[in-house]
């Protein structure tokens, strides 16, 4: 099945995240990115985008809580360009944008509040596109980092462009000075777990629905993956996330009959515990259900010695390659799995900008 799948953007996109990593990992522009950061000296860092790329900045946010520094927040450009004012007025907040086209409405919404409301704000704008808008405008006091063209995912879901920017934003973000070293390792981790990961994706079966859970940055991570199976399945394969404890709080409903579940389970501490105890729970629980876990000691054992949030980028290929294979069993177009619909499409169309009222 897998020469079958390789026929698939989508799924070539995938399978080259391990190279793009291990080259990235070198770049001087991350190192120039990480050093205007110190000098730009930011209270308040916001990380900003819609979708997916949203999901980056509570990934970081989650998975750097408590580090020395300036405050990270989690601010969706969704939320910004619907509540500009309640943003941006009076608020110089260094502003970090992901966008992989770097063109969608609500990134280009998000550009005219900021020059409109807080055009002292630094603005660090990442993005896959080098001749986008995001690209293009900095403002006054700006920097802009463009990631390899190889990034820039021609598929309808956004994968190898997810990661490398969620990579980056660590790198850049993460107290600790070693962040292209992590990268290097989570490439290496990457290689050596993609032909497992695949292979397993490719013998599942197609589940009547399916959850992924985590804790901390594995929560969003969880987010993302839930999103990657509901999009390339056209919401065929309904899917779930939630965190490890708030499962339990009514979302396991949720589980009926031939149900999937998926446990992205934390490397240490308190977390750790809690999500073996929710894996045996739901095996006790629901023995229709297929329950997977991921991460340390998992049934994809994959070791996160950097901590959760590095650990992310690699908990959530197994949702890539499973939405691919799913995606294909049901006869969609995998790289457009909503043609002719009419519905969704790979940058988000639709949203009528309105002016920003100072």
């Amino acid at each position: 099945m897998t020469d079958d799948l390789a026929r698939w953007q989508t799924w070539r996109e995938i399978m080259a995240q391990p190279a793009i990593w291990a080259a990235w990992a070198e770049a001087p522009a991350l190192a120039a990115a990480r050093a205007w950061i110190a000098a730009t000296a930011p209270d308040e860092i916001w990380l900003t985008g819609a979708g997916s790329s949203a999901y980056i900045g509570d990934m970081v946010c989650a998975g750097l809580e408590g580090q020395p520094g300036p405050r990270l927040r989690a601010v969706p450009t969704t939320d910004i360009v619907s509540r500009p004012q309640a943003f941006l007025s009076g608020r110089t907040p260094l502003v970090v944008s992901f966008g992989r086209s770097g063109n969608s409405a609500e990134t280009l919404g998000t550009l005219d509040a900021l020059d409109a409301l807080a055009p002292g704000a630094a603005r660090l704008n990442i993005t896959c596109n080098a001749q986008s808008a995001l690209a293009r405008r900095e403002g006054a006091r700006g920097h802009t980092l463009v990631l390899p063209e190889a990034t820039h995912d021609q598929g309808f879901a956004m994968t190898s462009s997810l990661t490398t920017m969620l990579l980056s934003a660590l790198a850049l973000l993460d107290a600790a000075p070693d962040g292209s070293a992590r990268i290097a390792r989570a490439a290496a981790a990457a290689a050596g777990l993609l032909p497992q990961v695949a292979a397993r994706a490719q013998a599942a079966r197609l589940p009547e629905r399916i959850v992924f859970v985590g804790a901390g940055p594995l929560a969003f991570a969880a987010r993302e993956s839930a999103l990657k199976v509901m999009e390339l399945t056209a919401g065929a394969v309904p899917a779930l996330w939630d965190s490890s404890l708030g499962f339990r709080h009514g979302p396991k409903s949720f589980v009926t009959g031939a149900t999937d579940i998926v446990v992205l389970t934390a490397p240490d501490g308190p977390a750790a515990l809690y999500d073996a105890d929710l894996v045996a729970e739901l095996r006790a629980q629901f023995p229709a259900a297929q329950v997977t876990a991921i991460g340390p000691g998992g049934d994809i054992d994959i070791a996160m010695p950097d901590g959760a949030a590095w650990g992310a980028p690699l908990a959530i290929l197994y949702a890539q390659c499973l939405a691919v294979a799913l995606s294909a069993r049901l006869g969609l177009a995998v790289d457009d799995p909503f043609a002719g619909r009419g519905t969704l499409s790979r940058v988000v169309a639709g949203v009528r900008l309105h002016p920003v009222q100072p």
